[in-house]
Parts: structure tokens; C-alpha cells; sequence
């Protein structure tokens, strides 16, 4: 049967707040860090791992947890027109991870590190460094269940910052422990919010009995005092998950990362438990934290797997861009090897042929191209070689063409000569640009 068309109305098309569009030379900065990214994660031997955007709706209901505002509230979901399953646009990316694993059993022979990057969505209000796609970067290593691997993200992430020039980052930590210490710090959080409940808003009145480890993330200003006094889940945790906790901190301190120790640092994913931890800035207004993560060591259960521990983090890509830009970064465009001058469209075809074999090469050019006036003039396209940014110009006029060769114009070095170069040799000479492409 076929799905009624809806035709647009009259008049321009934009397109959907909070999606955006991303354009050169922003565009520039982002390849710019996804590079930085990429190099830093083969340091730390990760490994890319790319999911579906689409995830059947009962992955994040089981795995996120269905009282987090992500289920709740801002999942976008939808009906399978072809088999009737409920379909959500992903808006986290470890939910789908560690199902991929399941599924190709992908741990079958020992722990994995791995890495992503690429859109989420969630369906909110949008504002600065809040939007309803967004893009994420992540990592995760499966099946470690030691302190150590806690450290070594948190030190990979640190160093991120360090590379990239980012300032005004500062580490946060917790741990929640373990299921039944929670249990315990869960029973000692009702009994006190219950001899406040007057005081509580209406999000912490309907999470007082489903997640009242939620509450202690509210934003109103008018809960701190109570949330302040609130019994600490510190003061609930055992011998091992202090052990942990002790051992991820000495190594830090080792090594010289700073972090402040926030008892009231929750994650708003269910499957936390041990290690959390927040990277956060104030330069970057009520959406500060950057980059976040934790221990998840009970999400294959959730998930329908064997045990398995896991810990990783994700950044978002706009809030570390725009706390890139607030500190002086910025991204520049590839550069550009030539730019071909052509005065006669006749011996386009020679011509395409020739920049093909430099293209292979390795070098990068850009082609003049015609109008429905013709080439334009040689003042004009000089013109436009250099707005281009090319080192060299590459001038294919009648003479050259007669001659088999091309005249090679420097374009930012005022002491390098002119050459003329046969168009046979042309291979040499790309060989000695040390093109960065």
C-alpha cells in the first residue's frame, strides 16, 4: 500500500531547530579534532567500532533505565511501518555498543577496546551546547574489570585536552559502588527526603520510590540545602569497591591528573555502578560538563549477556569545540597545492587528464571552470588561484598546450622562480611538493 504524499508548502525550506548544519570553516576544526582523536586512540590501542543510529526502543528502556529522563522524556521513537517494532533514534551510544557485542560475540576471546564517533539524538529543548542531534565521541573497554582501565580512560582523556590546548577542564569522581551498598544509601535517601517531602519539587516527589539517587543531581536551587544533607553513598560503600575507588585515585595522583572527589556526582544512565566521573568547565554556562563516563559492569545482564565488566566515557563535540574556540582554537582548511589556470575549454579533456594523474599523486588542485561567459580571463582566474590559498598556479595556455607543458607559478613565495615542466614529467615534480595530503 502506498504512503500518502505530504507536499511541502509554498515558500523556503529550513531545517530542524536543534539539528544543524555544519559548514566550512567550522567544519575544518571538527576533522581537525576527530584527527586528533583517531591518532590518540590508536596510542591507547582502541579500536573503531561503528553501530546502527536506529536501536529497537526495548535496548534503551532495559539498558538506560525507564524512570532516566532520556526514556522518559526525550527518546525520539517510532513505529517500523514494515513489522510494527518500536524503533528509537539512539541518544547515547554504549547501550548499542555493548548490544553489538552480544550479538557478534565479539569478547569471545578476551577484553576489547574500543572507540566511536558520530550523531545521537535527543528530542529537548534546544539551547547552547544542547541540541536534539548532536555528536559524540566515545570510548569503552570491555570485559576489565580492574582499576587501572578506569585510569587509563581518564588519562586518555586527559591528555586529549592537553594536545588540543583545552584549558579550564576540571575532574570530578565519585563511585556508586555496588548494587547492595546502593541498596542500603537508596533505603537512608528515602527516610531523608521523606522528612522533606514538602520541600521536594515534583521531578524528586515522582523519583522519591523509583531513583531517588536521581534527585541528588536536581538543578533547583531551592533543593541544595537538602540535598546537601542528604546521607553520602561514600559513607555506604565496602572494603572492594573502596579498594577500587582508592586505587583508581592513586594512580591519578601518580601521574599528576587533579580531581575533586563530588559525593553528590550521579550519572543519569541506570547501568552505572563503581567509578563515575564528570570532566566539567564554567566557561560554557549551565551545560559545563564536557565529557563523562563511568564503570557499567551490569549492563550485559540488563542486556540479556553473561557478566561482563566495562568502564568508558563520551565528549560532546560541540561543547569541546566551543570551549576550544573560547580558548583561541581554531581549525584551518586543507591546503591547497595548485590551481589550474585554463584559457581554452577545447583542451579540457588533456588537461582533466593531466590533474588526474597529479591528483593521484597526492597532490591536491583545484580546477578553473567555465561560465556561461567562457574561462574568464587569465587576470581574472589569477585572481581566484590566489583567494584559493594554492602554493603554485598551474597555467595550461594556448602555448603550453601547443607545447605539451605547463607553466608552474609560485604563488607565496616571492623568491621562487617560474618553470615551465613538460607535461610527461609532471609526476617528478608533484614529488617534490611534500604535499600534506
Amino acid at each position: 500500500m502506498n504512503e500518502k504524499v505530504i507536499l511541502p508548502q509554498a515558500g523556503k525550506l529550513t531545517g530542524v531547530k536543534g539539528m544543524n548544519d555544519l559548514l566550512p570553516p567550522d567544519s575544518a576544526l571538527v576533522e581537525w579534532f576527530e584527527a586528533k582523536v583517531r591518532q590518540l586512540m590508536a596510542r591507547f590501542a582502541y579500536r573503531n567500532i561503528r553501530t546502527p543510529i536506529v536501536e529497537r526502543t526495548p535496548l534503551f528502556v532495559r539498558g538506560l533505565g525507564q524512570v532516566t529522563d532520556i526514556v522518559e522524556k526525550e527518546m525520539y521513537c517510532f513505529e517500523d511501518r514494515l513489522n510494527g517494532d518500536s524503533l528509537t533514534l539512539r541518544p547515547e551510544a554504549t547501550a548499542g555498543v555493548v548490544r553489538a557485542a552480544l550479538e557478534h560475540s565479539l569478547l569471545y576471546d578476551g577484553g576489547k577496546r574500543l572507540y566511536y564517533m558520530g550523531p545521537m539524538f535527543r528530542h529537548e529543548r534546544p539551547q547552547k551546547g544542547r541540541y536534539r542531534q548532536f555528536d559524540q565521541i566515545g570510548a569503552e573497554a570491555l570485559g576489565f574489570p580492574g582499576a587501572e582501565v578506569d585510569a587509563e580512560l581518564i588519562l586518555m582523556a586527559s591528555a586529549l585536552w592537553a594536545e588540543i590546548g583545552l584549558r579550564d577542564v576540571r575532574l570530578e569522581l565519585n563511585s556508586l559502588g555496588q548494587p547492595q551498598e546502593r541498596l542500603a544509601h537508596r533505603q537512608a535517601l528515602i527516610a531523608h527526603f521523606e522528612q522533606h517531602s514538602d520541600a521536594l519539587d515534583e521531578d524528586a516527589r515522582r523519583r522519591l520510590y523509583s531513583n531517588p539517587l536521581r534527585i541528588l543531581d536536581t538543578k533547583n536551587p531551592h533543593m541544595q540545602s537538602i540535598v546537601n544533607a542528604a546521607p553520602k553513598l561514600l559513607d555506604f560503600l565496602g572494603e572492594a569497591s573502596l579498594a577500587h575507588f582508592n586505587t583508581l585515585k592513586s594512580i591519578l595522583e601518580t601521574n599528576g591528573v587533579a580531581y575533586t572527589v563530588n559525593p553528590r556526582l550521579v550519572r543519569g544512565m541506570d547501568y552505572y555502578n563503581l567509578t563515575v566521573f564528570e570532566f566539567v568547565t564554567d566557561r560554557l554556562g549551565s551545560q559545563g560538563t564536557v565529557c563523562a563516563g563511568g564503570r557499567y559492569d551490569y549492563l550485559f545482564e540488563q542486556l540479556g549477556g553473561k557478566s561482563t565488566p566495562a568502564v568508558g566515557w563520551a565528549l560532546g563535540v560541540d561543547r569541546v569545540l566551543e570551549l576550544a574556540k573560547a580558548s583561541g582554537l581554531t581549525g584551518t582548511e586543507p591546503r591547497l597545492d595548485a590551481y589550474a589556470i585554463i584559457t581554452d575549454p577545447t583542451a579540457m579533456p588533456l588537461i582533466m587528464g593531466v590533474l588526474h594523474t597529479l591528483r593521484t599523486a597526492g597532490v591536491s588542485v583545484q580546477m578553473h571552470t567555465s561560465s556561461p561567459d567562457g574561462m574568464g580571463s587569465m587576470k581574472s582566474q589569477f585572481k581566484r588561484a590566489d583567494t584559493s590559498g594554492a602554493r603554485y598556479a598551474l597555467i595550461f595556455g594556448a602555448d603550453e598546450i601547443k607545447a605539451q607543458r605547463v607553466t608552474i607559478k609560485p604563488l607565496r613565495d616571492a623568491a621562487a622562480q617560474q618553470v615551465t615542466q613538460p607535461l610527461a614529467s609532471l609526476a617528478s615534480w608533484a614529488a617534490t611538493l611534500q604535499s600534506p595530503l
